[in-house]
């Protein structure tokens, strides 16, 4: 069985909505919804582990009411980072095994968590090749200072771990005064083996305007035949 620490901590600073991104409505739902009505159709996931931002419990709390999420929730309040949110969520997830994902990632399925569980190891990720230039820069001169051409870059999202070496990683991380923006290069750094499977460009993360109707669209399956 699988524990599902679901981040739902944001504040959604970028799209400027005054409420939490993902309180946001997308094609008249909020955007956490589409996630939660995933989990809650694999019958793997036990529990899910939700967090939310200060002084918005009774808001996500509704909304969790208003759209029947049958799958038991833990609610804790998240932290100051990404990092240390899913530090604060781990504690609460019950069993061995545990996946990540995020509200602000609304067009995951249900079968994008099938795909994790039936994986065979531990800690396996999405991921996909970012398919556009990086490079360093300076931001007060607005100079480009380097190149990252060499080096294989990916984004990742949904997630599996084993709880025994997430905590771990998380334990190392406290170690050694290091913070991470996501768990499948904290897990490879802390020595920890960690796999990929192919993922879904359109699994992206809302951040702007732009993405909340983008995700309005493909939620639409106005793109289906495509």
């Amino acid at each position: 069985m699988y524990s599902l620490a679901l981040l739902n901590g944001g504040v959604g600073a970028r799209v400027a909505a005054g409420q939490p991104k993902q309180l946001i409505r997308v094609n008249s739902i909020p955007t956490m919804v589409y996630p939660l009505v995933a989990a809650d159709a694999v019958p793997e996931i036990t529990e899910i582990v939700l967090n939310y931002p200060a002084g918005w419990l009774e808001d996500i709390n509704r909304v969790v009411t208003d759209y029947a999420i049958k799958t038991p929730i833990k609610y804790v309040e998240a932290g100051n980072s990404r990092h240390e949110s899913v530090a604060k969520m781990l504690p609460l997830c019950s069993n061995d095994r545990v996946l990540l994902h995020e509200t602000a990632r609304p067009l995951v399925d249900r079968h994008d968590f099938a795909k994790l569980i039936a994986d065979p190891h531990d800690n396996v990720s999405f991921m996909r090749e970012i398919s556009f230039t990086v490079a360093p820069v300076d931001p007060v001169a607005r100079r480009v200072v380097g190149s990252l051409s060499e080096i294989a870059c990916g984004t990742s999202n949904c997630r599996k771990n084993s709880q025994v070496d997430l905590v771990a990683a998380h334990e190392y991380a406290a170690r050694e005064g290091v913070v991470f923006t996501e768990d499948a290069t904290l897990c490879a750094v802390a020595n920890f083996d960690v796999y990929f499977i192919e993922g879904s460009d359109r699994n992206f993360k809302i951040t702007t305007k732009t993405d909340v109707r983008l995700a309005g669209y493909l939620l639409s399956g106005d793109d289906e035949d495509e």
